[in-house]
């Protein structure tokens, strides 16, 4: 039997360093992306191998891929991500982009400028971690939400139970007292598949110490900020952003979505009560991606949420703002430094 050209072509490129996305547009056709750059490589991979790796994708991850199901998202048996369009809506070839995941970089101790964070952060995102804040992290597309995720998860105490709520199992992280909970999408093969809601509803009965939710996308935003607000801290989750304003905007719209008659300011109480700390991701033509800004969420002003910048992006990476946390006390009794806010 022939081997498929696709496989061979992602084994190839497993031993490439530093490579975060594949796009396969056509069989000749073919970018990776490198330190947030598209590159096009003299590759290709057979026509027919293409439909035929669409199938075993489906395969692995037991959902169905066909003119009736013609959206993939799943996972590859390395972890990365697959999201797959049928040829039906692009064309003559389905449309393939692989998201893959940087597995050296397991903890901040790993990241050697990555991210363009200093020793001096990293140290108060270890103690935000420590405290058990609840810690949104938000980015826009490709700016390594996920994996900025999962070294916050490297920080947590391993005698604390944790239970990870995701839609595609993309964390990857090394603590022994977990459970990993996915959710199954309409086009598996299960009869009566969960929602994230739901798992996140089930996560409160397993005497999680934190809950993690890998993206919040929908509803169970609702669920996730009442868990956060009744016992359940150092819970973390990522969400699509492009700011940390806007970050808080798409929280409080994925919480209506419930379906819950809740006035629009109580809602925005509950978030403020919920959310301790807002990591925001961008990304940077020169540096690739960069932590944009970290943020505390202080209170409220009539129905507004409040946010103050602890570090904001200057021309020297993360630059100090000058203001430090309200709840500074909470982060000294966590082993921050008395006078950190003076060194910084």
């Amino acid at each position: 039997m022939k081997e498929n050209t696709v496989w061979i072509l992602l084994q190839e490129i497993a031993t490439k360093k530093r490579i975060t996305e594949i796009i396969i547009n056509s069989p000749d056709n073919i970018y990776l992306e490198r330190e947030g750059e598209l590159i096009r490589i003299n590759s290709r991979v057979r026509p027919e191998d293409l439909t035929e790796f669409c199938q075993q994708v489906a395969e692995i991850n037991k959902v169905e891929f066909s003119p009736s199901y013609p959206l993939l998202d799943g996972t590859l048996p390395d972890g990365s991500r697959i999201n797959i369009v049928s040829s039906l809506y692009t064309g003559k070839f389905p449309a393939i982009t692989i998201r893959k995941y940087l597995n050296e970089i397991s903890t901040f101790d790993d990241l050697n400028g990555r991210f363009n964070i200093t020793d001096k952060w990293i140290e108060l995102l270890k103690v935000l971690v420590r405290a058990k804040t609840n810690i949104l992290v938000a980015g826009g597309t490709g700016v390594g939400k996920t994996t900025f995720l999962n070294m916050l998860l490297q920080e947590i105490v391993p005698t604390q139970r944790v239970v990870t709520i995701e839609d595609t199992r993309e964390l990857s992280f090394n603590l022994p007292n977990t459970v990993r909970l996915t959710s199954a999408n309409r086009s598996s093969k299960v009869k009566n598949p969960l929602k994230m809601t739901d798992l996140v509803r089930n996560a409160l009965r397993m005497r999680p110490d934190r809950i993690i939710i890998g993206e919040v996308r929908g509803p169970e935003a609702f669920d996730l900020l009442q868990a956060m607000n009744t016992g359940h801290d150092g819970s973390m989750c990522t969400v699509h952003a492009n700011s940390p304003s806007e970050a808080l905007m798409r929280i409080e719209n994925l919480y209506m979505l419930a379906g819950h008659d809740i006035p629009l300011k109580a809602i925005r109480y509950q978030m403020k009560t919920a959310i301790d700390y807002i990591i925001h991701l961008e990304r940077d033509r020169d540096l690739g991606r960069v932590v944009g800004s970290i943020s505390e969420v202080t209170g409220m002003e009539g129905d507004k949420i409040l946010l103050q910048k602890l570090g904001e992006r200057g021309d020297f990476g993360l630059e100090f703002t000058g203001l430090v946390p309200d709840e500074v006390q909470r982060l000294i009794d966590a082993g921050l430094p008395r006078d950190y806010f003076n060194d910084i």
